[in-house]
């Protein structure tokens, strides 16, 4: 496997090229990830985050440029499963049963039903939910079904997670209960994450680095080396959380007034 989880080189999007209602999303942008790192995008809305994760994810194509995951193009990643991805909306169905939405994925690869069903009760375990395996996500919290969401995105043990602003909908407690929740699992996994959100607080506490993007086309601004080392609930309370909430929020005024 390649040192580096992501290789981000030279590339650009623009959609409805040669059209009149042509947009450049991102331009020109460098980016590499090591395994392990927790990397965040954040930047004004409309700036390409969500763009860039989805070119990494190959649900798109770059107009210029190349893309890298885990040693391999990023089509050919995607074709052998190599991330997985969570979204704002948990996004699960509502005739299957917990287990069998963690299950999916694993169904759709072929594994034989005693192996699905081993490999759910292992990711319930792991997402602390082993009692609901049996319940269907409208019987479920807001948070719980993102935990589940987030068992789905991992049960085939991908060495890449890929996050789209996964807890924005929540309230302010439950988000932060899901941000310790997503710290213990990335602890345990030893997966790469690159998540994209509008929340500075929330980039500093989970990230190792914050990448801040520039409005449209996206650029990257500024990489910001977090350095909190382990965190726990007691990591909102430092003095050195809020020093680089300042340090990231400082950075957005400045791509923003460009």
């Amino acid at each position: 496997m390649s040192d580096h989880a992501v290789n981000v080189q030279r590339v650009s999007k623009v959609f409805n090229l040669g059209k009149t209602n042509e947009v450049h999303a991102v331009d020109n942008v460098d980016l590499t990830i090591n395994n392990g790192e927790f990397v965040t995008l954040i930047g004004p809305s409309g700036c390409g985050k969500s763009t860039l994760l989805r070119l990494i994810a190959s649900l798109v194509e770059p107009t210029g440029g190349s893309i890298e995951v885990n040693g391999k193009p990023a089509e050919q990643a995607r074709l052998d499963r190599e991330y997985g991805m969570a979204f704002q909306k948990a996004g699960l169905f509502d005739w299957r049963s917990v287990s069998k939405n963690i299950e999916l994925p694993l169904e759709l690869m072929g594994w034989s039903k005693s192996e699905r069903a081993s490999r759910a009760q292992e990711m319930l375990e792991l997402v602390k939910l082993p009692e609901f395996g049996d319940h269907h996500p409208a019987e479920l919290s807001g948070g719980m079904q993102q935990r589940i969401a987030i068992a789905r995105s991992l049960a085939f043990n991908p060495s890449l997670l890929l996050m789209d602003e996964p807890f924005g909908a929540l309230d302010e407690m439950t988000r932060e209960h899901m941000q310790d929740e997503l710290l213990r699992i990335w602890d345990e996994t030893d997966t790469t994450v690159v998540f994209v959100t509008h929340s500075i607080a929330e980039a500093v506490y989970l990230s190792s680095r914050v990448v801040v993007m520039s409005p449209r086309p996206g650029q990257i601004s500024e990489i910001i080396e977090v350095g909190l080392g382990d965190r726990d609930t007691s990591t909102r309370e430092d003095p050195e959380f809020f020093k680089m909430v300042t340090v990231v929020r400082e950075a957005l005024r400045s791509v923003e007034s460009q």
